[in-house]
């Protein structure tokens, strides 16, 4: 997705991570967690996660839009 102006880049530590719905959460570098869906996930190309990993997040408000490997670059909207 395009980022908007709202939109920020922050990493963060995968919290949990279903791998049959693609759905989990992280915690973000100022220790807030916030949910993702399967969506942020996909749009990072990203074949797993596991609890402890470090990501990039694109998050637009309290949404993240896109969670990618901290190594990776984010994907081109």
């Amino acid at each position: 997705p395009p980022m908007t102006e709202t939109a920020r880049t922050r990493q963060a530590t995968v919290h949990t991570f279903e791998t049959d719905t693609g759905n989990g959460s992280v915690i973000g570098d100022d220790g807030v967690v916030l949910p993702f869906t399967a969506d942020a996930w996909l749009t990072g190309r990203l074949r797993t996660l596991r609890p402890g990993q470090r990501v990039r997040m694109v998050v637009d408000g309290e949404v993240v839009t896109t969670l990618t490997l901290t190594t990776f670059p984010l994907p081109e909207s």
